[in-house]
């Protein structure tokens, strides 16, 4: 089994001890148990536990950018193909049982391990929020959108989640079925565009 395989297998084991008992509470001698690898091995290819809990985090945060394959802003109607394909990912991301994992176990070591939350900020919710902002501007640039596009990822963003993540870190609402999400996202992109007028 190669490197790459074993690394995989190590952080799937590192997320489930941190979900499972506690990122304080977690050892790496209990991640190499669950992985199967030496506490040598462990160290080699992936690092301490900070250095999994970063790339348990950074692994699912590719999901969050936007597609290579979108197409180039360059009108309204783009722009709301834009949105509504990049807002129904968004919402599948986060809503997924995993991401919603990652969160509640920030939450709960937040007094006794901050940086589980700054880390999830810093790589996996700045992802979110930088490529909206690039979207945003870019349809400014095009004169599509008027206004700041920090503003106006920021709306956006809460038109799409409303107090959906919420209640999903609660466990008081299901994950969105495929064809909620759509909705979820097609509804956002209107009200959205409906509330910002163009450039």
């Amino acid at each position: 089994m190669g490197d790459d395989a074993v690394r995989e297998r190590i952080l799937e084991a590192a997320f489930a001890a941190f979900t499972s008992g506690g990122y304080a509470a977690a050892s790496t001698a209990e991640i190499a148990a669950r992985a199967r690898v030496s506490k040598r091995d462990l160290y080699a290819l992936v690092g301490d536990k900070q250095e999994m809990l970063t790339a348990c985090i950074r692994a699912r945060a590719t999901r969050l950018h936007l597609p290579a394959e979108l197409p180039v802003v360059g009108d309204r109607n783009t722009l709301a193909k834009v949105l509504a394909s990049y807002g129904a990912q968004l919402v599948r991301e986060v809503s997924d049982p995993t991401v919603i994992a990652a969160f509640r176990l920030a939450i709960a070591e937040a007094p006794r391990a901050p940086e589980v939350a700054e880390t999830l900020d810093s790589i996996a919710r700045e992802t979110r929020r930088v490529d909206l902002r690039n979207v945003m501007a870019r349809a400014k640039k095009a004169g599509l959108l008027k206004g700041s596009p920090p503003e106006l990822a920021k709306l956006f963003g809460a038109l799409l989640f409303g107090d959906l993540h919420v209640s999903l870190l609660l466990g008081v609402a299901k994950s969105p079925t495929p064809r909620e999400i759509e909705k979820r996202a097609q509804d956002a992109t209107t009200a959205f565009l409906q509330l910002t007028p163009a450039g």
